[in-house]
């Protein structure tokens, strides 16, 4: 299956935040837990995550710092903020909304998909 670009946009910082949430990550972990927790239908891309990392981080969301692995090498790991807490917050509230009206149609219209959240986070 693939996902639309445009719906791969909207769900990525909340999908960000949401690991961020659960503790530090760096840039491979976050890739690697994506493609975890959408059963592999989800294959992001190095250049689709780090801009987004940089943004989040410009606009005060997350924060970064280097830190050494055990065989010495440097990588950047990520942590979410209070904003970051905040801007997550209200995204799941959004989605909430998006799923619910979702669900709607498809109730209202014999042979829909019936649109349901995996409960996450």
């Amino acid at each position: 299956m693939r996902i639309d670009k445009d719906l791969v946009a909207a769900s990525a910082t909340p999908l960000v935040l949401g690991i961020l949430a659960r503790g530090d990550q760096h840039g491979y972990a976050i890739l690697k837990r994506v493609g975890q927790l959408s059963g592999g239908r989800m294959a992001w891309t190095d250049g689709m995550l780090y801009p987004l990392l940089h943004r989040l981080e410009a606009a005060g969301h997350i924060s970064a710092r280097w830190d050494s692995t055990e065989n010495g090498r440097r990588r950047k790991v990520y942590s979410i903020t209070t904003s970051g807490r905040a801007l997550l917050a209200d995204r799941r509230e959004q989605w909430a909304v998006v799923a619910e009206a979702l669900r709607a149609v498809g109730q209202s219209q014999p042979g829909a998909p019936d649109f349901r959240l995996a409960a996450t986070a």
